[in-house]
């Protein structure tokens, strides 16, 4: 968190190293398309969070203080290393997540993507994501993480009602979340989305269609619609447990979900995963990567990442956490140039049930191109044609397969669309 009489001289900084990658892109011209085992995305956590959300269980901290050089400098270590060890040549997408990378300086951000396009090649089209709040940022701080880099954000409204905001713990109020929104909308016009929650204890179908309804009069093109999760440990869990609110309505909640993708659907917007809907082709790139199971690094605490570290001889896709606790993954960096701290090898099996657990998410599902650069010898086809258990789902009409894909029938999917 930088200090005020800092941030025009780190916001100056931001756009230094911004232009100087832009220029180095430049020069060296754009690189053909590299192969998938060299290619990835790359995901940024920044732990720090003003305050802690009464639903939320991510990994995230509300510190004292924060030595933001310290942890630009491990982020930028471990970025480095990653890479190195991935064998990545180019880095498709970048995702600054948290906790709140909003309250992280814009220096920090462009730091860290001038040191992932100097370890491989992060091109000046890529897609670049910051999530915010919608208090944390002002429009000059929005356009200095634009002069740094981000060319995307992703704005956690939650609600439009501000009761609904106070239950949640949020620190913003609706008409904060539309003022963010719309300046949001000026600096990166066409690259804002924006989630909306459902299923909230005492949530009823008709206010919350309201709002989102009014969400589209105002919203970009791309909107996530989350169901709450209570999670253990979480406020918002004691409270429900102990009986001061009442739980969530799991049918209510399925029939929000329905309206709510009927009313998005006939504003436009295609459903191309489960939560995600985007309108004018605004697919989020670094998600998709994550649906279509390519390869990702995860860099900063408690990050997750799947790839195979062939910089260092490996052959196998790993899934890989680096270390929770923020000071603790920065002794480990400082230490080892990472914070990993936990590596699990994937067997062919492990690595094709993700392939389906994920691509069955979206509106596309498993193609049978898709499935053939994880498993080249059996066709889907061949896995699934004689199950007893698929030929059910399909007599049934809740799944489809045929000689494109296989895919979930009337779930995320409304047609049949390219890939993207």
């Amino acid at each position: 968190m930088a200090l005020p009489g800092t941030r025009a001289r780190g916001w100056a900084a931001a756009a230094k190293i911004a232009q100087r990658r832009r220029h180095a892109e430049g020069a060296r011209g754009s690189s053909s398309r590299a192969p998938p085992s060299s290619r990835a995305a790359l995901y940024v956590h920044w732990p720090y969070c003003e305050k802690r959300c009464s639903y939320c269980n991510f990994n995230k901290y509300v510190p004292r203080g924060v030595d933001e050089a310290a942890m630009r400098s491990c982020l930028v270590t471990e970025a480095q290393t990653l890479l190195r060890l991935s064998g990545v040549r180019r880095v498709e997408s970048v995702f600054f997540g948290g906790g709140t990378p909003s309250l992280a300086s814009p220096s920090t951000v462009a730091a860290v993507l001038e040191a992932v396009d100097q370890a491989a090649h992060l091109p000046a089209d890529s897609e670049v994501t910051l999530e915010a709040n919608p208090t944390s940022p002002s429009g000059a701080r929005l356009a200095a993480f634009g002069a740094a880099g981000v060319n995307r954000l992703s704005i956690g409204l939650q609600s439009l009602d501000d009761t609904e905001l106070q239950l949640l713990g949020r620190t913003h109020s609706a008409r904060d979340a539309l003022q963010t929104l719309a300046e949001a909308r000026r600096l990166f016009p066409g690259r804002v989305s924006v989630d909306l929650m459902l299923g909230l204890p005492a949530q009823q179908v008709g206010p919350w269609l309201g709002q989102l309804r009014m969400l589209l009069g105002r919203c970009d093109d791309h909107l996530s619609l989350y169901q709450l999760t209570l999670e253990r440990g979480t406020a918002l869990f004691t409270q429900v447990q102990r009986g001061t609110l009442p739980a969530p309505d799991p049918e209510l909640a399925a029939e929000m979900y329905q309206e709510g993708r009927a009313v998005l659907r006939e504003a436009g917007f295609r459903q191309y995963e489960v939560s995600n809907f985007a309108r004018n082709g605004a697919l989020s790139t670094h998600n998709w990567t994550y649906w279509q199971c390519g390869q990702y690094l995860g860099i900063g605490p408690g990050a997750h990442g799947r790839f195979v570290p062939q910089g260092a001889g490996g052959h196998t896709r790993e899934a890989r956490i680096q270390t929770l606790e923020p000071d603790n993954w920065m002794k480990e960096v400082m230490l080892f140039g990472h914070g990993t701290r936990r590596r699990v090898p994937l067997g062919q099996l492990e690595l094709l049930e993700e392939v389906l657990a994920m691509g069955l998410r979206t509106d596309v599902g498993i193609t049978h191109q898709h499935w053939q650069q994880f498993e080249p010898q059996l066709s889907l086809w061949d896995v699934f044609g004689a199950s007893e258990e698929v030929k059910a789902l399909l007599a049934q009409g809740l799944l489809l397969l045929d000689h494109r894909c296989v895919v979930v029938a009337g779930g995320a999917r409304a047609r049949r669309p390219r890939e993207p």
